[in-house]
């Protein structure tokens, strides 16, 4: 005869209704770390998208996701010359926000060579980029429909396509275009805009008296020119050679263009360690609070459920029953409570994690190692009703 059963079958609803309530917070505890995991993968989805060994951004600088970086776009041809570079290609980032039905669409815009590399990692539906201009492919979390059109800029671009779940480093869904396109979205400005440079410009230049009206009139248009340019870039990715140092290869740029060259391994650490140390520090705190307060109601089940049975226990003892028998039943029980809610947690998480607005990232190992944590908390929670039942009198079997 098992007693821990008997005991949880006297008193179900009780054992049922605290084990929904611990499965419910197991379930918010593994989604915390789902959400820790998921951070990491949005983290660095372009990274592993691009493919690129070496991030070639502006000097000084930790672009072009945790800083702004720029830089002209013809530098990819000095890049692809250094020894060791096999392809070079320039890219362009920027975070847009437009009104999309009456809401608000907020979406990470990529701008690539269509004869270079990182643009989209695959086409799940229609295809991919074709014309230099007014295409673009998103990604599924855009959830926007082949040959729906949205206005960027100046222009209307057209839906040719649809990628998987590419993202920012913030969560939100790519887009994307081409490179033309990307700076002409990000750093053309409209006709007023230009007509009021042209006009600061040339009263600055009418007011240096030692240029003649020629002179004026010719830095005034190449001033303009200069300044109305959109060729630039956010950053210059490369992949090396086979058999080519990356070390080497980032010395060579750093030594001879003047430019901050980073590794996938740099860049890994600067939007891993950097840019969301704050949220997994919050997230592991809060996942430590649920699990102390999992603790601390199972160590109060068990303790008040080892108060009702007070008599039954000593009634045990006083027919001569060891105090493992009793130990074992309150031991078995908190485990058991801890294996269902457990359990409750995860099919619960299991049912919603594609329902969540950010990615949850399931893996094995954390999960695993969360059972044994919550395994370790009930035995640990339990040895206050051990303790209780031990101090148990047989005497108090006979009381009134």
């Amino acid at each position: 005869m098992n007693l821990a059963i008997r005991d949880i079958r006297y008193h179900r609803g009780r054992f049922i209704l605290t084990s929904i309530g611990l499965g419910l917070l197991l379930g918010v505890v593994m989604s915390m770390g789902g959400i820790y995991r998921g951070l990491f993968a949005d983290a660095l989805t372009i990274l592993t998208i691009t493919k690129a060994d070496i991030w070639v951004v502006q000097q000084d600088t930790n672009g072009p996701f945790a800083e702004n970086s720029r830089i002209p776009e013809d530098i990819k041809y000095r890049i692809k010359a250094v020894p060791g570079v096999a392809l070079a290609s320039p890219l362009s980032f920027q975070t847009i926000q437009i009104d999309r039905s009456d809401k608000p669409l907020r979406f990470f815009l990529i701008g690539f060579d269509l004869n270079g590399f990182g643009g989209p990692p695959v086409i799940l539906a229609g295809r991919n980029i074709r014309r230099k201009h007014y295409e673009m492919v998103v990604a599924q979390g855009m959830k926007m429909e082949i040959g729906e059109k949205i206005r960027l800029g100046l222009h209307d671009y057209t839906v040719v396509g649809i990628t998987g779940k590419v993202v920012s480093s913030s969560g939100d869904p790519a887009a994307f275009v081409t490179l033309a396109d990307a700076q002409e979205i990000q750093f053309k400005k409209d006709n007023d805009a230009i007509r009021n440079d042209r006009q600061r410009i040339g009263a600055n230049l009418s007011g240096m008296q030692t240029l003649s009206p020629a002179q004026a009139n010719y830095l005034r248009q190449n001033i303009a020119g200069i300044t109305e340019s959109t060729h630039t870039v956010n950053t210059v990715v490369a992949r090396l050679a086979p058999g080519a140092n990356v070390h080497e290869v980032q010395e060579r740029i750093r030594r001879w263009n003047h430019f901050r060259p980073i590794s996938v391994e740099e860049q890994t650490k600067i939007l891993t360690k950097g840019m969301i140390e704050k949220a997994r520090m919050q997230l592991g705190l809060f996942r430590m609070v649920l699990l102390v307060i999992s603790a601390v109601i199972i160590s109060l089940i068990i303790y008040t459920s080892t108060l009702d049975k007070i008599k039954v226990i000593a009634t045990l003892k006083l027919i001569g029953s060891r105090n493992r028998v009793i130990v074992g039943m309150i031991l078995q029980q908190s485990l058991l409570m801890g294996v269902i809610a457990y359990g409750i947690g995860y099919l619960l998480i299991l049912l919603t994690y594609e329902r969540f607005p950010r990615r949850i990232v399931l893996e094995p190992f954390d999960l695993q190692l969360l059972f044994a944590i919550v395994m370790a908390i009930c035995v640990i929670a339990s040895f206050v009703g051990i303790r209780k039942a031990l101090k148990v009198e047989p005497a108090e079997a006979l009381g009134g």
